[in-house]
């Protein structure tokens, strides 16, 4: 095998070590008879919501997105609309409980060339089995589609997902993102029935 092929091998394995399953959403959705299939909607802060902060800017860009793509217009929140979507999220942590399978894994790789021209090259793999897990971020997402005429509800939804701190996954954006598409995707989706969606 020549020393390229292993070299190429050997690069690779940190890849493969990084490589992590993009977590599902869990859904449920709730409605009456067919809901509206299209109309202008504003997206507005649920009254009581847990989590205020400038985060509610990124979940209310990502559901509006999402209602576009289902046959929706958006537009600006307190906006004159046949709709309100009222949206509220949280994101919580918790410790996780970590197998010793899971614990953390290092690559490592090395070479060098010895007296007399040889040259050699090693691969080590390293289990840390000290290191602290990283807690586990769940975050949930809850959205009410209400006629503006008469506050009724005509569909709700709610969607949550869990990552590892640290990962891609786990960060506010990507998050709702995930919970918007899994949530308003397939609008207005089967009553009282939750899914996962990958």
């Amino acid at each position: 095998m020549s020393k390229r092929l292993i070299l190429a091998a050997c690069l690779a394995l940190p890849l493969a070590a990084c490589a992590t399953a993009v977590p599902s959403v869990e859904v449920t959705r709730f409605h009456v008879g067919d809901p509206a299939r299209s109309g202008t909607v504003a997206i507005e802060e649920m009254p009581g919501n847990a989590d205020v902060s400038l985060e509610f800017r990124t979940y209310a860009a990502a559901i509006a997105q999402e209602w576009q793509r289902v046959g929706f217009s958006t537009v600006p929140a307190g906006a004159s609309s046949d709709y309100v979507a009222l949206v509220s999220f949280q994101r919580s942590f918790r410790p996780s409980g970590q197998a010793r399978n899971d614990r953390p894994v290092t690559v490592g790789m090395g070479g060098g060339i010895g007296s007399g021209g040889f040259s050699g090259m090693g691969v080590g793999v390293g289990i840390n089995l000290s290191g602290k897990p990283k807690d586990i971020v769940t975050s949930q997402l809850h959205v009410q589609l209400r006629r503006r005429s008469d506050s009724a509800t005509i569909w709700e939804g709610r969607a949550y997902t869990e990552a590892r701190q640290g990962t891609p996954a786990a960060q506010p954006g990507i998050a709702a993102q995930k919970l918007a598409g899994a949530l308003i995707g397939g609008y207005p989706g089967e009553s009282g029935r939750t899914i996962t969606v990958k």
